[in-house]
């Protein structure tokens, strides 16, 4: 899924390259439907941070960091001929924590 912002509306540019770096981690992941990509521009640079499924992180990172390197060279090309930078953050956000028993707490000794 590919988040919609005011980005898209602003630059159609920056949305073709969101929607690129989504499809290329879509085709990676096990779960394309928690794929997510926030455009953060600034007036010379825009960020776009990547979010997946916290068991598909792996996927995206790659063995020794392969795949995310290549995903930005990617990106880097096409900065290059758009004349505009472009960075790829990949936030990792942890998995929920896993819920207590749901047994009653013991009693204190005082």
């Amino acid at each position: 899924m590919v988040q919609a912002d005011s980005l898209s509306a602003i630059d159609p540019v920056s949305g073709k390259i969101r929607d690129l770096i989504a499809g290329m981690a879509e085709a990676l992941v096990d779960h394309p439907e928690r794929v997510s990509v926030e455009a953060i521009a600034d007036s010379s640079s825009t960020v776009l941070r990547l979010r997946v499924d916290p068991s598909d992180i792996g996927k995206i990172i790659g063995k020794q960091g392969r795949t995310a390197r290549s995903m930005r060279t990617i990106l880097s090309a096409a900065s290059m001929k758009l004349h505009h930078r472009f960075s790829l953050d990949i936030v990792e956000e942890s998995a929920p924590p896993l819920r207590e028993s749901a047994s009653p707490p013991a009693p204190s000794q005082e």
